[in-house]
């Protein structure tokens, strides 16, 4: 049995919108789990963005353009902390579970060149159980979103869209998914990053076919992963 899911970095962000070229980071979180699944190193932000927080993003994490303003830090040094607090754990060879790591890292990635901090190279090993769990439960029914996979997996998520609730909830599903699916994902670590890499490229392919079928014969995605 392999060991990646002994301990866990977990990682999360908050953000202005949906579009990880122009969104912005309003809230982060970055800790570490142990075995158990027990919080035992965090890390939280709160952030001044530079922009104002449109109403739908608030009405999702709870932060306002005022709120961000008066007591969040400067992006710049916000996202240069991040950073670091990532790369540390990297360096010490810690896995890092986020929940569709492609928005968070891609994002970040985007944050930190904005703000000419230098970024996280081929960042990894890196953990998604959104990826994993559409390819090791193929065909189970319903959505996918962190809510609905915490309640299936049994993992408590009492607190959606709080950065720290969020990432804590996606490394405790990551732990779940190795103690349900064993022998699927018997991989160190490092083999498993590279699963996820192929199991993203075959999932965004599928929905592709399944989009330009059904609704738009032109649709497209991306099956770039961990970043875009």
């Amino acid at each position: 049995m392999s060991e990646w899911h002994q301990e866990l970095g977990v990682f999360d962000l908050e953000t202005t919108g949906i579009d990880v070229e122009s969104a912005r980071i309003v809230t982060a979180h970055v800790g570490l789990l142990d075995q158990t699944g027990t919080i035992v190193q965090r890390q939280d932000w709160l952030v001044d963005p530079g922009v104002e927080i449109p109403a739908g993003a608030t009405a999702v994490h709870g932060i306002t353009t005022e709120h961000a303003r008066s007591n969040g830090m400067h992006a710049s040094a916000a996202t240069a902390q991040i950073v670091e607090a990532l790369r540390d754990l990297f360096s010490r060879g810690i896995p890092v579970v986020a929940y569709n790591a492609p928005y968070d890292f891609t994002l970040l990635d985007r944050e930190a060149r904005r703000h000419s901090v230098a970024p996280l190279v081929s960042p990894g090993p890196i953990v998604d159980p959104l990826v994993i769990d559409k390819a090791v439960d193929k065909y189970r029914r319903g959505k996918r979103t962190l809510e609905v996979t915490a309640t299936y997996y049994g993992v408590d998520l009492t607190d959606a869209h709080d950065a720290g609730a969020d990432a804590i909830a996606a490394g405790r599903v990551a732990q779940a998914l190795a103690r349900v699916h064993t022998e699927a994902l018997a991989f160190e670590a490092a083999e498993l990053h590279r699963m996820q890499v192929d199991w993203c490229r075959e999932q965004a392919a599928d929905f592709q076919e399944y989009m330009r079928r059904v609704r738009d014969p032109h649709f497209t995605t991306s099956g770039d992963w961990p970043l875009r």
